[in-house]
């Protein structure tokens, strides 16, 4: 009876000492990076790991009194890679969040994960509005769906744009982006000539762009994914679009800061609408567009690299406003309403949808100490998401 008390007795120091290691574990809150790094959007990966890095390297590595450690993992641009690499970080890693996904099947394959083990996942890239939808726990720093195409089409209507033809690639966010558009531009009055859809594979846009230039519209809207903005310019100036005097207007994707210097020419003059520039001229952005250069070979940041910066700066408040605290609905609750100045200028994430506000800035391409920039001469403030409601 003795021996039994004394092991039951030494079996609950044991155990009282393995309930302190929780404790010491939480010093280190892990962030689980899910991006691809290798394949067709490895350019996505490698611009939001360095906005995540820029982050750390100029605000340090410590949040709400805990050591930040971030763990990425590659997902080639595969969901059903994301979604297991999601469960092995939250089982076998011990990450207290998720950020990351390049892509809207990336993130929407996330959404079963998060649920069951009740952690946030902020989205540093993919921007279909039906996204936010899956999950309570998702809240998002890129743009919500047609964000950008909203104040393009009131510009394209207050500067005598009255008819235009949409082209957009044949995709979700295509969709939701040509959609954002088309009713903001019809409301505002302008007349819908035409909308074309390109498929997603489709490299040839020549038939696409001589539909547009029979219907002569005023002007061209589109929406294609930034890897293909080049070959798209290429081919518009070729069509002899811009000769016949259709003006082109887009999205910020086709000018993409990562690859505006290599399309040349042929983007001068282009017109978009966007929430991010390299260009942006504010001391925030200054130094994220000097650490980002300075630590990726002189690489500038885009878009999406703001994206992950803006991700790691949401996640530092929540762990400051939760005291530490890694129970993910208090995280998510403590990013509900964040506001900041973020390299882009102000944002905030709205309390409702979790989805975020920002001004888009509409741009004209120009050439800046001998680079091309997204030059920003007007501003609409505090555009909010749509369709992402629940």
């Amino acid at each position: 009876m003795l021996s039994r008390r004394i092991f039951i007795a030494a079996a609950g120091a044991v155990l009282g000492a393995l309930g302190t290691l929780p404790a010491y574990a939480q010093e280190v809150v892990k962030i689980g990076l899910i991006l691809p790094m290798t394949g067709p959007f490895a350019s996505t990966g490698r611009q939001v790991e360095a906005g995540v890095k820029a982050y750390m390297a100029i605000n340090g590595d410590t949040a709400g009194g805990k050591k930040i450690e971030v763990v990425l993992r590659d997902d080639a641009g595969t969901a059903d890679q994301t979604r297991r690499i999601a469960q092995e970080l939250v089982v076998n890693d011990g990450v207290s969040m998720l950020m990351g996904f390049g892509l809207t099947p990336l993130a929407m394959s996330v959404a079963p994960v998060l649920n069951q083990a009740k952690i946030p996942a902020i989205i540093t890239s993919a921007t279909t509005s039906a996204i936010m939808k899956q999950s309570e726990y998702f809240v998002r720093t890129s743009m919500g769906g047609p964000q950008s195409a909203l104040p393009v089409a009131t510009w394209a209507v207050e500067n005598g744009l009255k008819r235009v033809v949409t082209l957009v690639t044949d995709y979700g966010p295509g969709h939701d982006i040509e959609k954002g558009f088309v009713d903001q531009y019809k409301k505002e009055g302008g007349e819908i000539v035409e909308s074309v859809r390109v498929p997603l594979q489709n490299p040839d846009f020549a038939p696409f762009l001589q539909r547009v230039r029979d219907a002569k519209p005023d002007a061209v809207f589109v929406f294609v994914p930034s890897g293909v903005g080049s070959l798209f310019m290429k081919q518009f100036v070729e069509r002899g679009l811009a000769d016949a005097g259709i003006k082109l207007i887009a999205t910020g994707d086709v000018t993409d800061d990562d690859l505006l210097n290599g399309i040349g020419e042929a983007a001068k003059g282009v017109i978009t609408g966007h929430f991010y520039s390299a260009d942006h001229d504010s001391p925030e952005n200054k130094a994220f567009v000097e650490e980002v250069r300075k630590s990726n070979n002189g690489m500038r940041p885009n878009f999406m690299s703001v994206g992950g910066y803006d991700a790691m700066h949401l996640a530092y408040m929540a762990l400051e406003k939760s005291g530490g605290d890694t129970d993910g609905t208090k995280l998510v609750e403590a990013m509900k309403g964040a506001e900041w100045t973020s390299p882009r200028g102000p944002i905030m994430i709205d309390p409702q949808t979790r989805d975020i506000v920002q001004d888009i800035y509409i741009r004209e391409v120009k050439e800046v100490d001998g680079e091309l920039y997204n030059v920003e001469f007007t501003k609409y403030e505090k555009i909010r998401a749509p369709n992402s409601a629940q």
